[in-house]
């Protein structure tokens, strides 16, 4: 078990921030489906609880376990009924789309955090190294894992969140005959991550991610030091 955790998270001490790390990034992702389904009207999580940053509330059992064997996966869905959105495709591709930026958010404001305590360390010549590095480590596998789940759900396969921000650019026919192909499209998804055939693709989007926030910050702390 200690093998699968460290293919995972790479090392026992990534292990001891990568899991509540993870939990947290998987929380912050399907809160924020809930909510804005909830401000559309919906009243489908609040009604079965999902409106919560427990973890725990959210765990998928094949999700979890696909996460630990490939570094991929997924919690479980939030249950919503676009019936109650004044504009049902719209309001499905907005709610969609609410869980990856939530990550994207999360990633950033972890990297934010990270410039500040170094430029606060530099300012006041704390001289705090081993303590930046630590922080560095935390924030940064952090920011890493938020971003892993931005890129992968934004995929446009069914079910992931990108098949359905798609639909808001395509026509209905289309989307929806998309749409009838979810359960197999699970099966394919499950075999792309354990076959590491999404490594590549996911590996760019993180690191075109990571690489714009990184610059930007970076920027911002030449500004201020």
């Amino acid at each position: 078990m200690f093998n699968i955790f460290t293919r995972l998270f790479g090392s026992w001490q990534n292990i001891l921030i990568g899991i509540p790390g993870t939990l947290i990034a998987l929380a912050g992702h399907e809160f924020a489906h809930g909510l804005v389904s909830d401000k559309l009207g919906d009243p489908t999580p609040r009604s079965q609880g999902r409106l919560t940053l427990n973890p725990f509330a959210h765990l998928d059992l094949v999700g979890t376990i696909l996460m630990i064997l490939t570094g991929f996966g997924w919690a479980k869905p939030v249950e919503v009924n676009p019936r109650y959105y004044k504009n049902p495709k719209a309001g499905m591709a907005v709610t969609a789309a609410a869980g990856p930026l939530a990550n994207l958010i999360m990633a950033f404001i972890a990297m934010l955090l990270y410039a500040a305590f170094l430029v606060m360390n530099i300012k006041l010549n704390l001289g705090w190294y081993g303590a930046v590095n630590t922080v560095g480590s935390i924030l940064s596998f952090f920011a890493f894992r938020n971003l892993c789940f931005m890129v992968f759900n934004f995929i446009p396969i069914p079910p992931l969140d990108g098949a359905k921000v798609l639909g808001i650019i395509v026509p209905n026919r289309i989307y929806y005959t998309i749409m009838q192909y979810e359960r197999y499209s699970m099966i394919l998804i499950m075999l792309l991550s354990i076959s590491g055939a999404l490594s590549a693709v996911i590996g760019t989007g993180v690191n075109f991610f990571m690489d714009g926030i990184t610059n930007l910050l970076n920027g911002l702390i030449r500004i201020i030091v």
